[in-house]
């Protein structure tokens, strides 16, 4: 598994070129701008005969449980578009979780623990091994 940074500049291509990759994981938000660096990086990936395995949305809303609503903070979800752009499956849509960067800030990642993370996990483990 790399991490890449959005997009298609150097770091992007070279992994693409110097490395067996077997698929690739779309992780972008729901953003205009972001929605147009990720189309490039789509493209890229497929003239480069790269199998994008799936799409993440991430930051896709933020959940207020006392009033039971789903709040899109950067505007609406762009996942099912994004994912068919892509000719894959959307894998997951994971909110902005306050809980979450309050375990990243202390260090203690590993004692998050989320159904949606968990069903996302589950989606990536999926579309991997069809790979």
């Amino acid at each position: 598994v790399i991490d890449l940074p959005p997009g298609t500049a150097d770091a992007p291509l070279t992994v693409m070129q110097s490395f067996p990759v077997s698929g690739v994981i779309i992780v972008f938000t729901p953003q205009d701008l972001v929605e147009m660096i990720v189309k490039k990086a789509v493209n890229m990936a497929q003239k480069m005969d790269k199998r994008v395995l799936g799409v993440v949305e991430n930051m896709s809303y933020l959940y207020v449980p006392e009033i039971d609503k789903k709040i899109e903070l950067f505007g609406k979800s762009r996942g099912e578009e994004m994912a068919k752009t892509a000719r894959a499956p959307l894998l997951g849509q994971l909110p902005i979780d306050p809980e979450l960067a309050k375990l990243c800030d202390a260090g203690d990642i590993e004692r998050y623990s989320s159904e949606i993370v968990n069903n996302l996990g589950e989606a990536i483990s999926q579309a991997i091994s069809l790979s």
